[in-house]
Order: structure tokens, then C-alpha cells, then sequence
């Protein structure tokens, strides 16, 4: 693990012995891949310090060098702060994972609009004294539940969202679909587009974009005829699980959307588990998200064994 620690606005990182004679223009592009503007940004504003003086960008690093880079600057949030009682499953100066509850939007669609798990990120962070520019990496649907994981800063933001495309974020969802599913295991691959008869719902479609789902069979419901799996997602499509799981005979139990039965209040999907390698520290991440329903829709199911 890298040391690491933050002093008032800035986050200071020590060099290891693995990035000696890297420069620091080679720890932004090569090690962190981090976005042109905001290293010119940095650059030009000498928002990078190597052990308390202006950063020389071309200077091969000694080990044990401290870099500090200003990243805490007070910032605003870009919506509106919306008082609500959070579930924290991770935090610390960079990122904040979130355990959604059902009922709730990620991200607001509109300005004025205050009810969304961005606003209630804001409150929290806003409650603390820290005044960051908070952003959502990935989201989930309004009925989904479990782990969101959100970004304190624009720097941090885009290495996260670099980490989600390249398929480094590892995503684990608990559902119960409806039937009895034959195959323990099973890979669905298939594109996903919008239903040209309906302003919400997706189809899967010749023309739409690849999107790849895993699932396990982890307990079967004979007296239920229901199936509850694990799934993982190669991709991140607009409720790429539920409609995944409806074309092929399986929708999830309480989506009515895609075929489901109301047998529970809304679509039986939860966020269990959120893996990735923190970007600066490159210590392993893992977040389980416990079961927020009540009653309980997932039973006999330790989210911590997932």
C-alpha cells in the first residue's frame, strides 16, 4: 500500500521505491492517466509541490519524495444538499460509497430537485464542514438498492471513471427472478436498446450496445417457483440486469416493467458488493451493502458471504 495522507488542501503521497526516477509529468500521464486539462490546471496554478517546493515536472523522483498535490480546495457542490439519514459503507478523504435505499434516485434530473442520493451525499459532506464537488461514478435504478460509490473531487472522479470503463470497478448484484433457472451458471450477450413504444423501458435489440451479464444460481424456490442469483456486470447499460433477465424467460420478481409479479414492492435487485483498487493508495476496496428492506426481500442471505 502506498503512504499516503492529506494536510489542510493538500493530499500528500510518498513516493515508493516502484516510482523512483518516474517524473512527475510521468506519474500523471503513465500511473494515474489523468485528464490533460486538469494536469494543466495543476501545472499552471503550481498545485504540485515535491518536498515543499513548486514541482519541477520533468525531474526524475527520489524515493520517498513527498508530492503534494492541492486537491481539497473548497468547491461547490453543483446541486442542492438534501437533509436525509445516510448509510456509510466507505469513506475517506477521496471517495464515499452509499447504501441506496429503494424509492430514490441516484442523481437529480432536474436543478432544483433535492430528494436524490447525490443531495443526500451533499448534506453529509456539507454536515462535516467539507465542501466538495461531489459526483456519482455509476448509478442505479430509482428502485435498486445497495452500494453507490461516489467521487470528493474532480481528479479522483476521472480516474474512477476511467477504472469503470476499463471493467476495474467490480460490481456484485443479488436478484430473485421468477422460475426455475436450469443452468447453475450462465453468461447473457446481448445489446440493449431503447423500446421505441415506451419512453422508460429497454429492449434487447440488434442495433443497441453490447452489454454483457454474468449470473450464479445461489438458492432455488421450488414452493416459489423463484431463483435467487449473483450477477456481474462486463457492462453498464440502462437496467441491463432486468432486461437481460426477462429475454430469457426469467424477469425479476416485482419488476413489473419487464414481466415481473408484485409479489414485492419493487424490483428484487440489490448492489451487494462494490470491488476496486483505490487509485492512490492501491490498497483493495471491498464494500457489502446490507439489506435496507423492511420486510426483508432477500432472506437466509448473509450479504457478507456474497
Amino acid at each position: 500500500m502506498i503512504q499516503t495522507k492529506r494536510i489542510d488542501e493538500w493530499f500528500e503521497i510518498i513516493i515508493p521505491e516502484k516510482w523512483e526516477g518516474l517524473t512527475i509529468e510521468e506519474l500523471f500521464r503513465s500511473i494515474w492517466q489523468a485528464p490533460k486539462k486538469q494536469t494543466h490546471i495543476l501545472r499552471m496554478e503550481k498545485g504540485v509541490l515535491v518536498d515543499g517546493e513548486p514541482a519541477n515536472w520533468t525531474k526524475p523522483l527520489q524515493q520517498e519524495a513527498q508530492v503534494r498535490i492541492r486537491f481539497f480546495t473548497e468547491a461547490d457542490f453543483g446541486l442542492l444538499p438534501g437533509p436525509f439519514d445516510l448509510s456509510i459503507l466507505y469513506e475517506d478523504d477521496h471517495l464515499l460509497v452509499v447504501n441506496k435505499p429503494a424509492g430514490m434516485d441516484t442523481h437529480p434530473n432536474a436543478p432544483d430537485q433535492t430528494n436524490t442520493l447525490a443531495n443526500a451525499a451533499a448534506f453529509y459532506l456539507q454536515s462535516k464542514g467539507e465542501f466538495r464537488q461531489i459526483k456519482h461514478v455509476h448509478r442505479l435504478d430509482r428502485d435498486t438498492t445497495g452500494a453507490v460509490l461516489f467521487a470528493k473531487h474532480p481528479f479522483v472522479g476521472s480516474l474512477l471513471d476511467q477504472m469503470l470503463e476499463k471493467r476495474e470497478i467490480k460490481r456484485t448484484y443479488l436478484a430473485i427472478v421468477h422460475g426455475i433457472l436450469t443452468n447453475l451458471k450462465g453468461t447473457i450477450d446481448e445489446p440493449i436498446g431503447r423500446d421505441r413504444h415506451h419512453p422508460v423501458r429497454r429492449r434487447v435489440s440488434p442495433k443497441g450496445m453490447p452489454a454483457v451479464t454474468h449470473y450464479e444460481v445461489l438458492k432455488i424456490e421450488q414452493r416459489k417457483k423463484s431463483t435467487m442469483i449473483k450477477c456481474q456486470l462486463a457492462t453498464g447499460r440502462t437496467h441491463q440486469i432486468r432486461v437481460h433477465l426477462s429475454h430469457i424467460g426469467h424477469p425479476l420478481a416485482g419488476d413489473m416493467l419487464y414481466g415481473g409479479k408484485p409479489v414485492f414492492t419493487r424490483q428484487a435487485l440489490h448492489a451487494v458488493k462494490l470491488e476496486f483498487i483505490h487509485p492512490f493508495t492501491e490498497e483493495k476496496i471491498t464494500c457489502h451493502a446490507p439489506f435496507l428492506d423492511t420486510p426483508v426481500i432477500f432472506t437466509d442471505i448473509d450479504p457478507n458471504s456474497i
